[in-house]
């Protein structure tokens, strides 16, 4: 007998994702967004000392990274964060997934680009195993508070460009933004990643590589909510006034 009931419902369910496959498009977004990251990070490592003025130089093109994320709307963790306070609890638990993600990204992009010309004795994971050891070195509050600094300016990158009115605005926070963490020596967490990975630290050092990426994170968690937490304040305190 020809079931004649309503098919709405049924139509609608075989049309909403599951929670699986939301869960598959989050680790595969966050892992694009980590690959997005390490080819800005490449390009910066290629050219950082080639030149007098090259890391000023590498930051600027290191924004290809960003805006990539940007405009395609892949789960970064540096950029996820600046929006918990706007968001639900459950929020804050998934850029744990994202951040997992990046890594994936970050590890892969380590993997293939050490099979290449570009690594080797003077390659750019030469270049990334001094910077990596460096941050291995420091000490964990150095590495908190340079995260805080990082996202400051990513907030200010990611914020501005989905705010911006204007089209060349959005495009110039992503520049700005990025220019200004690099040139400010802070760390980013996810950028930190590739060098660690491209380096090989990441799995002949693992416990000090985990440790300063730990600290790097959570200052990149203060830093991404504080002008945020400002924001909401200042609201507030003019709409008591009003």
């Amino acid at each position: 007998m020809a079931y004649s009931g309503d098919m709405s419902n049924i139509e609608a369910n075989a049309e909403t994702p599951s929670r699986a496959r939301l869960l598959t498009a989050r680790i595969i977004g966050s892992l694009m967004a980590g690959v997005a990251i390490s080819l800005g990070g490449t390009v910066f490592l290629r050219i950082k000392d080639a030149f007098p003025g090259g890391t000023v130089v590498g930051s600027f093109l290191f924004a290809v990274g960003l805006f990539a994320v940007c405009t395609r709307s892949y789960p970064l963790f540096t950029g996820k964060l600046c929006y918990v306070l706007h968001k639900k609890p459950s929020y804050a638990a998934g850029l744990l997934l994202v951040w997992l993600g990046n890594l994936l990204g970050c590890m892969f992009m380590g993997c293939i680009e050490n099979a290449s010309a570009i690594c080797g004795e003077a390659g750019i994971n030469a270049t990334a195993l001094a910077m990596a050891q460096a941050k291995m070195d420091s000490a964990p509050l150095s590495l908190f508070v340079l995260g805080i600094i990082c996202n400051i300016f990513m907030f200010i990158a990611v914020n501005g460009y989905r705010d911006n009115p204007h089209q060349l605005g959005k495009y110039l926070a992503i520049i700005f933004g990025v220019m200004g963490f690099i040139c400010a020596g802070s760390e980013h967490s996810i950028a930190d990643m590739y060098y660690f990975c491209v380096s090989g630290a990441i799995y002949s050092n693992p416990l000090p590589v985990f440790k300063a990426l730990l600290f790097i994170s959570l200052g990149n968690f203060v830093g991404g909510n504080l002008l945020p937490l400002l924001e909401i304040t200042t609201r507030k305190l003019n709409k008591g006034q009003e």
